[in-house]
């Protein structure tokens, strides 16, 4: 018994034991089941990274990146997040095209719900286009040009801060020790160029010029920057503000500590885009920066950050063991706290990651049209924007789409390292620390101890004289006449020389408006045994050979001469013209009341006095009977009327008033036409026609005649090269000897014509000799006068540029004022003889009266057609015996019209037409079968003996 019981409790313990087991394994798997499921509720969000790779800032930011999600989703609440960001690298490879490829990329097969990067602003700029198009959040850490914002897209965020944010702190510092100049030294890209228009702006607000803008090619080599380091040499101004990154900003202060630039009294102050990564530069590129100023934004320190860039440098250093001493910067503090921004929108937006919207696209679309957009963009924007949390740059706040500004901290570059000096602090400007605020001040007190290029602690003035170059030797021709352009005065008391003229002015002018001052003086230069400049060619071959720096004078730019040396851009007219006398051609004034009008003015004028004529005949016929009787005295009229209208000696009475509304439009006409031809006509019989007596040149050469050129001018060369005999060539000196030669003629010893370039033709229109004379031309090409600088000279660019704001500015007016005083004589081209009257002038007048005319003739013909419709609608007679009927009808008086109503004639015609005892159509005998009716049998024509009164006329009483 007992055994069968222990049986039982046996198997009961086993039943029991197999269905806690049992039930243990549904526990075990049910726990693995809500495990799993809970795991699967994690939305995993694509989000795109486009970086250089190849690049310290895009290293370190990626290595900042993935170290901040790692943070943020192991933190206290990371389990309860339900997203997670899946980051899709793309190298950039320092590209804009590359970037764009990758943005694309990313926007296309990924479906990305946004991109953080990329690295550059010049990328950036492409990119954000693609973002807003497709609507998805481009958020960068390190594009600082001021030319991208969130005004442009909504889409792009701007986790850094805009270079334009530290040109007050740099317009502080330059104010604080009273610098009056500053040269912006600045990368020729985007990022560069974005800067400038703030800095001077600020600039400007206390008072500091930028005399000249160094801009500095991306790729510059180390010639590039050494010509236009020599160029900042040269300069008064030893204030530079240097805006590049630091590859090429290390290349440049290199260069500068070669060139003695890193010595005393010069300042070099640097913005953040270099103060920034100094930790990352060469050591030895550090120590040729001694003693230069930069600006950065101010980054709190705490445990946090420490703890945080130890632990960077750990894994940085494993992950890249060929770079050492790695050093943690602003940049990659803000791509941390980029990534922690946008992790936290997504898990705060609950966005889905769900596929982009597609667009209706056409078969052969390009890969842009193919991108789709985010239907979480909107929601992740807002979210990202509303984000503020303590990020290890400081506090995170977006406005406007990008970080506020903290303060800035003022470091002064020392050996191989930099120390802080000061802060700038919006609401106190610069101050020694930061707990110690007070008032706004800018005091170079508020500033710790600086040491200045030069291992100097005296503040550098800010501009010097330039002592590194001589005086340029300008030589200038010396000249017996026209010393308007150059003369040279000889003071042998006091053996000194002055040089004069209007050349030499305009030389002063040009080197007054370079950015730099270079030092000049003047060197007269006359051969060996000359009193004078025999010839240009070897004025200006004296620069080559070295005896000259330049050669400043009527030289003109001539072919031959750029041989052996460069020119700057001319400052005068260009061309070679012809002066000769003039003749008066008025002689024969027979026809000149002709000459007034053109023959289609004319022809115009003719055609519509007739038709006006015509017209205004039609509407009075039939109510006037000064406008009726035989066909030749209506034509007569016709013509009579029309011409008289022109002086308005018509004595015709108007009765109609379609007429008079034609002759209002018409008097008009006339009185506009009459009095532009009596002025017309008063300019051509009171102004002189005065034409020259020669206008080509092949007229002077077919009769042999003497021409003139003046001594030492290419002209000579000229003229024989155009066939001219040489023993027909006669030289002048100065513009007396001009006039001279040409107011005797070629017959007597003279010249027919002078050939000279348009300046010295010019000076000649001063005098009160012009009104005899007059140029013609120009008959050749030249260049105009240029200052001549050895081939290569650095200065010759700026030198031009220079000629160009003085041409075209009022100053090189008043110059010619000075010197050549006010033309006497004008133009001879617009005042020689006045211009014919054309159709182009009037056309629109006979427009309006043409339309006047016609719109009247209409209205008649309608009127004249509604009274005799009932003659136009029968079929009986022929079409051409109802336009006779017509004809006769319109011919006769309308007897309707109130002309005729009082006319004592009328009313005796109408009283013997009554007493008829029958008409004739009751004698008109029938007609014949097989022969057609007569329409005038049938219709009499009104008016004729016996018949019945016109059609369109009531009945006489």
């Amino acid at each position: 018994m007992r055994k069968k019981t222990s049986e039982v409790f046996s198997s009961i313990s086993s039943l029991i034991s197999s269905f806690s087991f049992f039930f243990l394994c549904l526990g075990i798997l049910f726990s693995m089941k809500m495990v799993m499921a809970q795991k699967r509720k994690i939305v995993p969000i694509n989000v795109g990274v486009v970086l250089d790779m190849d690049n310290w800032t895009g290293k370190m930011g990626l290595s900042c990146i993935s170290m901040a999600l790692s943070d943020f989703y192991s933190s206290d609440h990371g389990s309860d997040y339900k997203t997670r960001l899946v980051l899709h690298t793309r190298d950039s490879k320092s590209d804009v095209v590359a970037a764009a490829a990758a943005a694309v990329d990313l926007l296309k097969n990924v479906e990305v719900e946004a991109i953080i990067g990329p690295t550059s602003s010049m990328q950036a700029d492409f990119i954000i286009g693609l973002g807003e198009k497709s609507q998805v959040p481009i958020i960068s850490f390190s594009a600082t040009s001021p030319s991208l914002s969130s005004f442009r897209s909504p889409y792009f965020i701007r986790a850094t801060l805009s270079d334009s944010s530290q040109v007050q702190t740099i317009s502080s510092i330059i104010q604080s020790f009273g610098w009056r100049e500053v040269v912006p030294i600045y990368i020729d890209n985007q990022f560069g160029e974005g800067i400038i228009p703030f800095l001077a702006d600020a600039l400007e607000k206390i008072n500091a010029r930028t005399p000249y803008r160094s801009v500095i090619p991306e790729f510059a080599t180390d010639d590039q920057i050494t010509s236009e380091l020599y160029k900042l040499m040269s300069m008064q101004t030893r204030v530079f503000v240097v805006h590049m990154t630091t590859s090429l900003g290390a290349k440049i202060f290199t260069k500068a500590n070669e060139l003695g630039m890193m010595s005393e009294e010069y300042v070099w102050i640097i913005t953040d885009a270099m103060t920034g990564e100094l930790t990352s530069m060469d050591s030895s590129a550090i120590e040729s920066m001694h003693g230069v100023i930069g600006v950065k934004p101010h980054v709190p320190r705490n445990k946090r950050l420490e703890n945080f860039t130890t632990r960077w440098k750990l894994k940085f250093q494993q992950e890249n063991p060929t770079i050492l001493n790695a050093e943690l910067n602003v940049f990659g503090l803000w791509a941390y706290d980029s990534a922690t921004a946008l992790a936290m929108a997504v898990e705060k937006s609950r966005i889905t990651g769900a596929p982009f919207q597609k667009l209706n696209i056409s078969g052969n679309a390009t890969d842009l049209e193919t991108i789709g957009v985010s239907k979480d963009g909107p929601n992740l924007l807002q979210a990202i924007l509303n984000t503020t949390f303590k990020g290890l740059s400081g506090d995170f706040q977006l406005v406007d789409g990008q970080l506020q500004s903290p303060a800035y901290q003022i470091i002064n570059v020392i050996g191989n390292g930099a120390k802080g000096i000061g802060f700038w602090i919006r609401e106190n400007g610069i101050v020694k620390k930061l707990n110690l605020r007070s008032g706004y001040s800018i005091s170079k007190e508020n500033f710790g101890s600086i040491i200045w290029p030069g291992d100097t602690t005296s503040v550098p003035k800010g501009w010097v004289i330039p002592t590194n170059g001589k005086k340029l030797k300008i030589g200038v021709p010396v000249k017996d006449g026209f010393s308007e352009f150059v003369k040279v005065t000889r003071d042998f008391t006091t053996n000194t020389t002055t040089v004069t003229g209007y050349c030499i002015d305009v030389f002063d002018a040009v080197m007054s408006e370079l950015n730099y001052s270079v030092p000049y003086e003047f060197v007269p230069y006359a051969p060996p045994g000359a009193k004078t400049t025999e010839s240009y060619d070897d004025l200006v071959r004296q620069v080559f050979l070295g005896n000259f720096d330049a050669v400043v004078g009527d030289a003109t730019i001539r072919s031959n001469r750029l041989q052996y040396v460069d020119f700057t851009l001319p400052y005068t007219e260009s061309g070679v013209t012809m002066m000769v006398p003039i003749k008066d051609n008025n002689r024969n004034k027979a026809w000149v009341f002709l000459k007034p009008l053109t023959w289609e003015l004319w022809l115009t004028s003719f055609c519509f006095f007739v038709f006006i004529g015509f017209v205004i005949w039609v509407l009075e016929h039939r109510v006037n009977e000064e406008f009726r009787g035989p066909p030749s005295h209506q034509v007569g009229m016709i013509f009579w009327f029309s011409f008289a209208s022109m002086v308005f000696a018509q004595k015709e009475k108007i009765v109609s008033n379609l007429a008079r509304f034609v002759l209002i439009i018409w008097f008009l006409v006339v009185l506009i036409l009459t009095s532009s031809y009596t002025a017309s006509l008063t300019s051509t019989l009171t102004v002189e026609n005065l034409q020259p007596t020669v206008t080509d040149i092949k007229e002077l050469q077919k009769n042999k005649e003497y021409v003139g050129y003046q001594q030492g001018s290419f002209v000579k060369e000229l003229l024989i090269k155009n066939n001219f005999d040489e023993d027909r060539l006669k030289q002048y000196n100065t513009s007396e000897e001009c006039i001279d030669l040409l107011s005797k003629g070629s017959a007597k010893g003279g010249i027919a014509a002078a050939f000279d370039e348009i300046p010295y033709m010019k000076l000649l229109q001063a005098t009160p000799y012009c009104s005899k004379y007059t140029m013609v031309g120009p008959m050749y090409k030249s260049d105009g006068f240029g200052f001549a600088f050895p081939i290569g000279s650095p200065l010759l660019h700026d030198v031009s540029k220079a000629v160009l704001s003085v041409t075209e500015g009022e100053k090189l007016v008043q110059i010619e004022k000075a010197w050549f005083g006010q033309p006497i004589c004008s133009d001879s081209s617009t005042s020689l003889h006045s211009n014919s009257l054309g159709l182009d002038s009037f056309w629109g007048l006979f427009v309006i009266a043409g339309i006047a005319a016609i719109f009247a003739l209409l209205i008649f013909l309608t009127t004249f057609m509604r009274d005799h419709w009932h003659i136009i609608r029968r079929s009986d007679p022929s079409f051409r015996g109802r336009i006779r009927i017509l004809a006769r009808n319109f011919d006769r008086k309308d007897y309707s019209s109130h002309t005729f109503k009082n006319n004592i004639e009328l009313r005796d015609a109408v009283s013997g037409h009554m007493d008829c005892p029958q008409s004739p159509r009751d004698n008109l005998p029938p007609p014949q079968m097989n022969e057609p009716p007569n329409p005038e049998q049938i219709f009499p024509l009104p008016g004729e003996e016996g018949g019945n009164p016109p059609l369109h006329e009531a009945p006489p009483t």
